[in-house]
């Protein structure tokens, strides 16, 4: 650099601080958005989806609660919503679901607010996946999923536990920082790293795992075994399958 040119560029550099100095203060950044886990789907999912849609649910026997689906925005304490299946950044490469929101019945979103009131605690907010689920949804993964890989998605034939509104697939973030915790798989892989008792990944890793898991037992939620971030809340079996798209759910 001449000499000649340096109070040019001290002068340049002042203004920059000067209109850093003026700028609004940014909110925690969150971290990117990992990328999904994918499949091969085994047919189109556009054509999946058009059997899915003109599919019913199983007829069931017994006596079921009334759906009173809460939004989790609404319900739950510092959430987030990553809602990767309103996206293609998901295990199908393409969105299944027409809004990014999520819901549960009204006692299991009850009981996560507690779980997320409990993780503050310690520094840390929920991560929300997936709540409720249309069964149509549930059908078209498991059309769409290989036999080898069908441990990681529910059968429509029974109906899942998402579609009763009683599972929700969510993850730690750091509450300083806005970013998720490491956990030792992404969200969706279907390999053994997602077990909910797989010794492997870090310490750190296995640490949030736990953590997530011990409060979210001790407000009535079960982990999968298949899936660390997938949990059954126990009155599932009080709700029958829930087919109604997001669209037609209002915010209670």
């Amino acid at each position: 650099m001449r000499v000649s040119d340096r109070p040019r560029l001290l002068a340049a550099l002042l203004v920059a601080g000067a209109l850093l100095s003026l700028a609004p203060a940014l909110p925690h950044a969150q971290a990117p958005t990992q990328a999904s886990f994918r499949i091969t789907p085994v047919r189109p999912v556009d054509e999946l989806r058009r059997e899915a849609l003109a599919a019913q649910p199983p007829v069931e026997a017994g006596q079921f609660r009334p759906p009173d689906l809460a939004d989790l925005v609404r319900a739950v304490p510092d959430v987030r919503l990553e809602i990767r299946y309103a996206t293609s950044n998901n295990f199908l490469g393409t969105p299944v679901y027409e809004q990014a929101r999520a819901f549960l019945q009204r006692p299991a979103a009850d009981a996560l607010a507690r779980v997320a009131r409990a993780v503050r605690r310690e520094g840390y907010g929920l991560l929300v996946f997936d709540a409720y689920r249309p069964w149509y949804v549930t059908k078209i993964f498991w059309d769409a999923t290989p036999d080898d890989k069908k441990q990681f998605v529910a059968n429509p034939a029974e109906g899942s536990r998402h579609n009763r509104g009683c599972a929700v697939d969510l993850a730690l973030y750091d509450l300083k920082t806005g970013q998720a915790v490491s956990m030792p798989s992404g969200y969706d892989e279907m390999t053994e790293r997602a077990y909910a008792d797989y010794p492997g990944g870090t310490d750190a890793e296995r640490h949030h795992r736990a953590n997530l898991r011990r409060a979210m037992e001790a407000e009535n939620f079960t982990v999968y075994p298949y899936e660390w971030w997938h949990y059954d809340y126990r009155d599932w079996k009080l709700y029958g399958i829930g087919n109604a798209p997001f669209e037609k759910l209002g915010a209670r």
